[in-house]
């Protein structure tokens, strides 16, 4: 007996769409509030933004492994000139050089190599001898991935980006195998180099939020405003908060960018403890979801691929909730499917739409649709 539900339609991964159409529909409620009640300019453009990159993510959902094996280096080459036109054409915001003008769309290269790091990193180890994973073919390679989109991110300033690079690169090549002893080296390094970073690197605002960071008391006015107006934000919505479209702190404009950075603390102002364990809750399933996918794919691409993307959209989650409590420096990385913005959301959304296809493709197979 045929089913009901046409198969296309049954065959939907049903499951982790409910998963980011429940943390879309509640940013989306966030966002409606700190308008004041309002669809524009976040609310609407968020859920309008989400259906279009799910449709996209639906149809990266039925291409196969091979597919995004032959195009992951033509991809990375071309996001690498896309980084090196920004430093000539680009344009400022923020105090960085980040953006590309299409006209149709503002890109911004720098979100796009995040997941592309990813797959080059398991292509490459896809393709290495197992038997020289100790050797240094493979790690000057890699290295080389990943230190020349770093380089040209760091020059916009964008520190955020060169450190998501290495923290996806580094889930893969830590899964694919590579000896701890590396690991070490490179947190040494880092070590070694941060001060030298610091002082002759970063710019003075970027100064001011380490300094901010290990006692934002200091300036609670200046650079140490945005983390403790989230703090005051959070800690007065208590265990249920002060009700929808009650907070005070986004509403007379207390709690700066309430609608992307720190959205974590407009929702919290409202909604208290308990919404925030509504927001982890999903975010655990959606990250069981991806890691189920990484464990269940049957090649070593599909699962370094799954388990890095995974990472990565974690990566965002980490960073954002630590800064919005004060355990880590104030960046600009939103929170996914939660704070208004298109390039975050287009980047998280090509995560999940290979993710995806991992899914729906675990093994190796001719073709590259089906």
């Amino acid at each position: 007996m045929n089913s009901v539900v046409p198969a296309p339609i049954a065959t939907l991964p049903w499951r982790v769409i409910f998963i980011l159409t429940a943390l879309v529909g509640f940013g989306a409620t966030v966002l409606y509030s700190a308008a004041g009640g309002h669809l524009e300019p976040w609310a609407g453009k968020h859920v309008a933004r989400f259906l279009v990159l799910l449709a996209m993510a639906i149809v990266m959902s039925r291409l196969r492994m091979e597919f995004w094996k032959s195009i992951t280096f033509p991809l990375y080459l071309a996001l690498i000139f896309l980084l090196i036109v920004v430093e000539f054409l680009g344009f400022v915001g923020g105090g960085s050089q980040r953006w590309i003008n299409l006209g149709i769309i503002t890109l911004q290269p720098s979100e796009l190599m995040k997941p592309v790091m990813v797959l080059a990193a398991a292509w490459f180890f896809d393709r290495l001898p197992p038997n020289r994973i100790n050797g240094i073919d493979a790690i000057w390679p890699i290295a080389a991935l990943l230190v020349i989109p770093s380089a040209l991110v760091v020059i916009q300033p964008d520190f955020d980006a060169a450190i998501a690079y290495a923290f996806g690169l580094g889930v893969v090549a830590f899964l694919a195998g590579l000896p701890l002893i590396y690991f070490i080296g490179a947190a040494a390094a880092v070590a070694i180099l941060a001060p030298l970073v610091y002082f002759f690197g970063m710019k003075p605002y970027q100064q001011d939020r380490v300094l901010i960071f290990l006692n934002p008391e200091n300036d609670p006015l200046g650079a140490g405003y945005h983390i403790t107006q989230s703090k005051i934000a959070i800690g007065s919505g208590g265990i249920f908060g002060k009700g929808f479209g009650n907070g005070t702190q986004s509403h007379l404009d207390y709690l700066p960018e309430g609608h992307t950075d720190f959205v974590f603390a407009t929702m919290a102002e409202e909604w208290g403890i308990v919404g925030g364990f509504f927001i982890l809750g999903l975010y655990v399933l959606l990250m069981r979801w991806g890691l189920t996918v990484a464990m269940e794919s049957k090649t070593r691409y599909g699962q370094l691929v799954a388990a890095g993307l995974t990472c990565t959209i974690f990566f965002y989650i980490m960073i954002n909730l630590l800064m919005v409590v004060g355990l880590a420096p104030v960046a600009g990385i939103p929170l996914p499917f939660v704070s208004h913005g298109g390039s975050s959301m287009l980047t998280m959304m090509i995560c999940v739409g290979i993710i995806m296809s991992i899914e729906r493709h675990p093994g190796a197979k001719r073709g590259q649709f089906s």
